[in-house]
């Protein structure tokens, strides 16, 4: 009997030694057109969010958590880079595009490529819109396992092998026959199940709640007082919350959820008169670069090394998360990779102090904004007439003719122009703007009615 009790001691202690030297899993979830107000820990009330939630009540929620791009695939370059995407000529996403054909510039290294080098198993799942060629496939950017589709959108009922923009298992088309977001369960608690005994990186790439709206129907019965296109978004955000529970669930069930460091942050803004989602108190929406467009739903929970149910106020971006997961994989930064963001985990345990930027800057076209401290400059596309809407497409913001200023302290909605009563911190912050736009370049490409690149694309998967 001792010597059972003697052998299984010593087996508890080797397993948590093991334990101890073995590198953090990472886990980093993206959901697609998601309103800011449309969590519960961000205030949501109609639509129960209780996983997402718990991500909050065990790690850190950022009130001013934001995004480099106002929609899709200029955020996750940024994300996949851990830099300004205009850095690298990534400023629109790449559907329709005028230009060299587009994907993730070949002079960056992701994220995933430098897991991959310091011993984790990469593995995707989910919407990529990062490029359609084979150079550009997450198995060519250091992804050694991929479940998902290519392109900027997909259905969630219709999963059809046929078409320009198939679900794929590696490079190849398959059926499938689950709706959407629950098949990207499946495949990522498949991919942790495969992966127990090394350390691993998930980019679990949801695509809801962005369009088509394909109610998910099993979830309708639970709305009975929503309506309209509100109700579709209420199932299919509660089909998402649910995928985040499974996958949450899966750590706790293999003992790994203090070992996994678990990032979550939207790509852009909710379009809200597109798929009825709310950004709550903010102006604007996905592709604008009023607070609507850019400052989302944004959580890190890491626990036992994060503290649980701190809420943090200082200006982060979803660069910063590139660089996070990096130092949290034992991977030593260098300053030659020019990385735009930061490691938040000194500033979240109060280890560093102060704040993690001295300002943010986002230039999108003919759209920019910087934010320094409470103060931010905007010059953001409004309804506008469709010739105007069509110059913002064909180029980039020369001068900060038309911009406002707010003090988003005192004016989160955004509806005080100050440029004319604060001229000085005008000056200031439009200085700090130009002298950052110094080290962007011209976009790659550009958005518009040249449809010759999404055809070479269609050709080329079909």
């Amino acid at each position: 009997m001792k010597r059972t009790l003697s052998l299984l001691a010593l087996f508890v202690t080797t397993t948590l030694a093991l334990a101890a030297d073995r590198k953090p899993n990472i886990l980093l979830i993206i959901s697609d057109d998601h309103g800011y107000g449309d969590v519960g820990a961000y205030g949501c009330k109609d639509i129960p969010t209780p996983h997402m939630d718990s991500l909050a009540k065990h790690g850190v929620r950022f009130t001013s958590g934001y995004v480099s791009g106002p929609y899709c695939s200029p955020t996750r370059a940024g994300l996949m880079t851990g830099r300004y995407q205009t850095r690298f000529g990534h400023e629109f996403n790449p559907g329709g595009a005028t230009g060299a054909q587009p994907g993730l510039s070949q002079t960056e290294t992701t994220l995933p490529h430098r897991l991959k080098a310091a011993g984790y198993k990469t593995g995707m799942v989910g919407k990529w819109h990062l490029g359609n060629d084979k150079e550009f496939h997450p198995l060519s950017r250091g992804f050694e396992e991929f479940f998902g589709f290519l392109g900027g959108a997909h259905s969630y009922v219709n999963g059809k092998a046929a078409g320009a923009n198939p679900i794929m298992r590696g490079r190849e088309p398959v059926e499938e026959n689950q709706y959407l977001t629950d098949a990207f369960r499946r495949e990522a608690t498949a991919f942790i199940d495969r992966h127990e005994k090394e350390p691993w990186f998930l980019y679990l790439a949801f695509n809801a709640v962005h369009g088509p709206m394909d109610a998910a129907p099993r979830y309708l019965d639970r709305f009975p007082n929503h309506t309209g296109g509100r109700k579709t978004y209420a199932t299919m955000l509660t089909a998402l919350d649910d995928a985040v529970g499974a996958v949450l669930d899966k750590l706790r069930q293999q003992g790994v959820e203090e070992h996994t460091l678990v990032l979550f942050v939207a790509d852009n803004g909710g379009p809200e008169a597109v798929n009825s989602s709310d950004n709550g108190p903010l102006r604007g929406a996905k592709a604008q670069t009023w607070e609507g467009g850019i400052r989302v739903p944004f959580m890190m929970q890491w626990k036992g090394t994060l503290p649980a149910g701190k809420v943090y106020d200082q200006p982060v971006i979803q660069l910063d998360f590139h660089t996070t997961a990096a130092v949290a994989a034992g991977i030593e930064i260098k300053p030659e990779w020019k990385l735009d963001g930061v490691d938040l985990v000194p500033f979240l345990k109060g280890s560093k102090t102060g704040t993690p930027h001295d300002a943010l800057y986002w230039r999108f076209g003919q759209q920019m904004a910087i934010r320094m401290g409470d103060w931010k400059i905007v010059r953001a596309n409004g309804a506008g007439t469709g010739q105007e809407r069509a110059q913002l497409r064909r180029d980039v913001v020369e001068d900060l003719a038309g911009a406002h200023l707010y003090n988003l302290a005192k004016d989160i909605g955004e509806t005080t122009n100050l440029a004319e009563k604060e001229p000085e911190k005008f000056k200031q912050l439009a200085a700090a703007w130009t002298e950052w736009n110094k080290g962007n370049i011209k976009p790659t490409w550009f958005p518009g009615a040249g449809g010759g690149a999404k055809k070479k694309a269609k050709a080329k998967q079909e």
